[in-house]
């Protein structure tokens, strides 16, 4: 799987670091090319992305499965060990897509022992603002699409925790004993094979 990697004119980046150290941190791919690049000042509105526009709400990162790109905040480039986790988490949205049915309702069985359990706290921000979503009262077909919402970003945000090297960081709130049933998930779903995005 290649990713081809573009900037924008006005904030050119070096890029070989990068992507070395994404080929290092990441499992195998398997997939047609996708393309990532970097704008400046992103923001999202419904399921369109702006740059340098007064659309939208902030955001540091967007894909378009369809499309097959990704595109980061030029400002991520500053901040390289976000960068990685980010990026990690949009290749991940991939692979939610193309994981099967079988394995989502895996995951999903282990989320939903979590909320037995009564788990607090999230692997990054994307997951832990729809977590809290779900505990209001919500009409039934909200809440499902919530739920569903919750999981797809709760598998991401735990994908670029585990494979992004970073031990630490302040959106990774979820209890230990439940960071490493996750981690336990990944190593059992994608064991001996590329993982399809």
């Amino acid at each position: 799987m290649k990713i081809r990697i573009t900037s924008s004119r006005k904030r050119p980046c070096n890029f070989s670091p990068f992507a070395d150290g994404i080929r290092r941190k990441l499992p195998d791919f398997e997939g047609r090319p996708l393309v990532l690049s970097f704008r400046p000042a992103l923001t999202a509105s419904g399921d369109k992305l702006y740059s340098n526009r007064p659309h939208g709400q902030p955001i540091l990162a967007g894909s378009s499965i369809r499309k097959r790109t990704i595109v980061l905040d030029s400002e991520l480039n500053q901040r390289r060990g976000d960068r990685l986790r980010i990026l990690i988490h949009e290749l991940f949205h991939f692979a939610w897509v193309r994981l099967g049915n079988p394995a989502r309702a895996s995951f999903e069985r282990m989320i939903v022992r979590e909320f037995r359990l009564g788990a607090r706290g999230e692997l990054g921000w994307s997951a832990q603002s729809r977590k809290l979503l779900l505990k209001g009262p919500r009409a039934r077909a909200r809440q499902r699409r919530l739920w569903r919402d919750y999981l797809c970003e709760s598998f991401c945000d735990s994908a670029a925790w585990l494979y992004s090297g970073l031990p630490r960081h302040s959106e990774y709130t979820l209890a230990r004993g439940y960071r490493a049933r996750r981690a336990q998930w990944f190593r059992e779903a994608f064991a001996g094979r590329r993982i399809p995005i």
